[in-house]
């Protein structure tokens, strides 16, 4: 169910929000819990019913093992049960996420080309998994108090953040809903524009370029495209990408704060970035954070030198881009992005803390090259395979090969016989679409403040007091509910990019 269909916006959120206040008000907390904890899970099983029970099956093994390792006296029979469950959590995301990907690879390697059946990983596998796995690290290293089943089984299962995030501390989570759940106009009035500021960046920004850009990433699977083909589509995709998983977190705060909860920001403006190594610290903020705490840390971080500590963030991003997907272009993604934060750090230690200088002069310079590597990066993470990015990236390095539709060389009152003009590339709707949409889309990231920076969102520690409001944002969340309205009757709202990971 996307946060963006009719049936959640009018049937399902207000359903969940009603039942909830009156169990918590007319009942009990623990009734409030239930319920809010079978809506969610009423969400997740609105996509198959299948993936429920494996859902379940985690939430409750992942559950024992944690109470295994608490309830266990002896710190190396902690240890034995958090390797066996996290031992079960990689196995049961290797066979749903990674089976296809690698049975296919060891059959290339002996000539046969066979498909077998294919494994269809539920919904939200890589989140859930990844984050129960850091529940057990927690509880073993006594971050977690004893938790309530309900109370965990709703803070994994929580529809917000379930589908795509944000990556939550379990212990932050299951704190709030022991002392903040609630739900009421105050709530209401907190979470409703911070989810109408991101359901706007979904449809009224990120949809629109998508239906540009597709076609010419399909078309980059089979053939070369020409120049502003090739711009457009990266270019597309960078503004797609960001306004479409950035409007997803901003709805998932909106929801939360809803029902009393703070999630946590999950982007700070990533494309104002001067460096891969800050690019990172505003992206996916939560991902990167535990892939710090959980990865990154436990090799050995910087602790043991600086060779092992570029080798632990090649691993790390490697594994990161892995997470995201089954597929070549996902670990080359990784890889390319270890590889500029080893050169970034290299970098810094060389040239940047020496000479200060050179930052104050050169951070327009740091900026356009950061964000170059990073759209060249989002070619790969988009593109179906290794030659459909190879087509996207060549062609934007051939200036010379520009087509241009006739409509535009008629505008410009320039002989439609000149090279440049013909009818190879993108058509002039397209083009006009794509200029429009992709403009406004880089004013925002670029120049704009950020939601965060426009509410006052401060992760956890969101209050009624922090949260700023007044009549220029309630103007604002008006006019972008009424934009965004257009989007959802006018058409069938595409999935969250994120869904795919």
């Amino acid at each position: 169910m996307l946060f963006v269909s009719s049936e959640f916006l009018f049937v399902f959120l207000p359903v969940v929000l009603l039942a909830t206040a009156i169990a918590l008000r007319s009942v009990s907390p623990e009734a409030g819990t239930t319920v809010l904890a079978l809506g969610s899970l009423f969400f997740y099983t609105w996509w198959k019913l299948s993936g429920l029970l494996i859902l379940a099956i985690s939430v409750g093994v992942n559950y024992m093992v944690a109470r295994q390792i608490e309830s266990t006296g002896e710190r190396r029979y902690k240890l034995r049960f958090l390797v066996a469950g996290v031992i079960l959590n990689l196995v049961l995301l290797g066979y749903f996420k990674y089976r296809n990907f690698f049975v296919e690879n060891f059959l290339s390697m002996f000539g046969d080309h066979a498909h077998l059946g294919q494994v269809v990983p539920p919904l939200a596998i890589s989140f859930y998994t990844f984050q129960q796995i850091a529940f057990l690290v927690d509880t073993y290293h006594a971050k977690m108090n004893r938790t309530k089943f309900r109370h965990y089984l709703l803070s994994v299962s929580f529809f917000p953040h379930l589908i795509a995030g944000p990556l939550l501390h379990y212990r932050d989570i299951i704190q709030q809903f022991e002392t903040r759940f609630k739900v009421d106009l105050g709530t209401i009035a907190m979470g409703l524009p911070v989810f109408i500021m991101g359901m706007a960046k979904k449809l009224v920004i990120a949809d629109p370029i998508a239906q540009v850009i597709n076609p010419i990433f399909v078309k980059a699977e089979a053939q070369p495209l020409e120049f502003l083909e090739g711009w457009a589509a990266a270019l597309g995709y960078t503004a797609q990408l960001y306004f479409d998983f950035s409007g997803y977190s901003d709805m998932a705060i909106g929801l939360g704060l809803m029902f009393g909860i703070a999630l946590p920001v999950n982007f700070l403006s990533p494309y104002k970035s001067t460096s891969i190594i800050e690019f990172w610290r505003r992206w996916h903020i939560t991902l990167s954070s535990f892939l710090r705490d959980y990865l990154y840390i436990p090799l050995g971080g910087g602790r043991y030198g600086s060779v092992r500590r570029y080798a632990n963030l090649l691993t790390v991003m490697i594994l990161g881009g892995l997470w995201h997907g089954a597929a070549w272009t996902f670990v080359l993604w990784g890889a390319l992005h270890g590889a500029m934060l080893v050169i970034n750090h290299i970098w810094r230690h060389l040239v940047s803390t020496r000479y200060p200088v050179i930052n104050e002069r050169l951070w327009f310079l740091y900026g356009a090259v950061t964000f170059l590597m990073v759209v060249l990066g989002w070619v790969l993470f988009r593109a179906e395979s290794l030659q459909g990015a190879m087509n996207i990236v060549s062609s934007m390095m051939r200036p010379h090969d520009i087509s241009l539709p006739y409509g535009v060389a008629l505008a410009l009152g320039t002989d439609p016989g000149i090279g440049i003009f013909g009818d190879r590339g993108m058509s002039i709707g397209d083009l006009v679409i794509f200029m429009t949409f992709g403009g406004v889309a880089f004013v925002i990231a670029w120049f704009l403040p950020n939601t965060s920076e426009i509410f006052g969102l401060r992760g956890n520690s969101i209050s009624a007091e922090g949260f700023r409001t007044g009549w220029g944002r309630a103007a604002l969340a008006g006019v972008l509910l009424c934009l965004s309205m257009f989007g959802i009757f006018s058409a069938v709202p595409s999935e969250f990019l994120y869904f795919r990971f």
